[in-house]
């Protein structure tokens, strides 16, 4: 089932987060549960495929909101990982990116042309005039993507997240609409 599909490029696919993913979205999640638990607290609670279903329903409940946009990553066919607007406030113009992809998607650019394409969105369907990505500054290949991306750097925001009982302080990084299509 395919909603609508966006080519990122040859290999590339974007799908919104949809439910009938939920199978292949938890098997990737436990397939990668130690390498992600490294950056990210929410693998805990995801221990089974309901799980994965009601991430995937409250993505689609943000989208019909107008609160957050969710799509899938997909490379050469196989579910790769996830992006999106976690937030968007409509009043300010502004949306913040989450993403991750499981461990044998690292390293090719995919997030990367991931993001750009999601900022795309962001401006031409919510007249987004500000996105911001949060990283734990521990995080290098995470930061290495807005840095690439000619987001810059507005501070760190200290103990920001605690990941299994240790703090993580957070590097904020903005990207304001006329840097991006300027």
């Amino acid at each position: 089932m395919t909603m609508f599909c966006h080519f990122v490029d040859e290999n590339i696919h974007l799908e919104p987060s949809h439910p009938y993913y939920a199978e292949p979205l938890f098997a990737l999640t436990d397939q990668n549960r130690e390498f992600l638990k490294k950056w990210l607290p929410w693998l805990d609670g995801v221990t089974s495929v309901d799980h994965s279903r009601d991430f995937l329903q409250q993505q689609l409940q943000n989208y019909a909101d107008g609160t957050g946009l969710s799509l899938l990553i997909f490379y050469r066919k196989e579910l790769a990982g996830i992006i999106g607007f976690n937030s968007i406030n409509p009043n300010n113009q502004t949306g913040e990116i989450g993403y991750w992809l499981g461990e044998k998607f690292n390293d090719r650019g995919i997030m990367t042309k991931c993001v750009r394409e999601l900022i795309r969105f962001g401006s031409q369907y919510y007249g987004l005039q500000k996105v911001v990505i949060r990283c734990s500054t521990g995080n290098e290949k995470s930061r290495k993507i807005p840095q690439g991306l000619g987001f810059l750097k507005e501070g760190t925001l200290r103990r920001a997240e605690n990941l299994y009982g240790e703090w993580h302080d957070h590097d904020v990084y903005a990207l304001l609409s006329e840097d991006f299509f300027g």
